[in-house]
């Protein structure tokens, strides 16, 4: 990737296949607007500095060391040179332990996305790879050292090449079932489903990247161009939730005159029942009438 710098450079290895690799950073936050924190009184930037918890001495860096705390409130003090021991041994190799179905990956377990780009020896076997995964529908599973840990790093097709995703660890993927115990069970049928059916179907489209933009950065520019021009920004009315008994209503509001009978199906079947139900009960009403006669 021209103009780019690599974060990673090693090979990928699937069976006694193996080619040159490099990871290069697919998103970033460098375009993001930035703020520095400034002295209110004299408008001059501050700097951090660590102070000592106790004496309240400033801490210089090189008399810096990590500690981990116990439950007793003690430390256990870990030299630098300790600490880099703990580091992994890497051989720079994205070794490929399995190949699984696309639809098997859980998205929480998905971290950050790389670009994974070949050297000019490798670009067949990448290709083939590439290639090879596309047509069997799976991604794959592979293990290295990046960025002095060892990772879970998933692999899968993407457009002309290939992306490489680090993955969360197991332990720091909370439950969904834990997240969402919580939720009733309930079961939501009749108008209000066919009314969420046709507002998501009038919504249906496309993903593009381009078309979502990024609110709060929008706001900020405008807040600074606007603290520029010495101007005031209205305030936005704060959003307002549907209530549980509104929600009918809300659906109604928001399908607006697009909804046609034709288009509730259960309710226009069930209105259908009803009619001959009646047509019937009129019909054995009529029958013992003329009997009579």
């Amino acid at each position: 990737m021209p103009g780019h710098r690599a974060n990673w450079k090693g090979h990928i290895r699937f069976g006694d296949v193996s080619f040159p690799v490099a990871l290069y950073t697919a998103a970033s936050t460098a375009e993001r607007i930035a703020f520095h924190t400034l002295n209110r009184k004299t408008g001059n930037r501050v700097k951090r500095e660590f102070v000592d918890s106790e004496t309240s001495a400033i801490v210089d860096r090189e008399e810096q060391v990590k500690g981990y705390e116990l439950d007793s409130g003690d430390y256990v003090v870990l030299e630098p040179e300790d600490v880099a021991a703990a580091v992994p041994e890497s051989d720079k190799t994205l070794a490929i332990e399995a190949f699984i179905p696309c639809s098997q990956i859980d998205a929480a377990y998905i971290d950050k996305p790389y670009y994974l780009a070949p050297d000019d020896v490798g670009r067949d076997a990448y290709v083939l790879l590439r290639d090879a995964m596309q047509k069997e529908g799976v991604v794959a599973i592979a293990h290295t050292v990046l960025f002095r840990r060892m990772r879970t790093v998933l692999i899968r097709a993407h457009g002309r090449g290939l992306i490489a995703s680090t993955l969360n660890s197991d332990y720091e993927v909370r439950s969904a079932e834990t997240a969402f115990e919580d939720l009733p069970d309930l079961k939501i049928e009749g108008e209000m489903m066919e009314l969420a059916k046709h507002i998501i179907g009038a919504k249906t489209g496309r993903f593009d990247a381009s078309a979502f933009d990024d609110r709060y950065e929008a706001a900020v520019a405008d807040l600074v161009q606007a603290k520029i021009e010495g101007r005031a920004l209205p305030k936005r009315a704060a959003p307002v939730a549907s209530k549980p008994g509104d929600l009918l209503q809300a659906l109604r509001d928001s399908a607006g005159s697009d909804v046609k009978k034709p288009k509730l199906k259960r309710a226009a079947n069930a209105n259908k029942k009803a009619v001959r139900k009646k047509q019937g009960e009129d019909k054995k009403a009529a029958t013992p009438a003329r009997r009579a006669r």
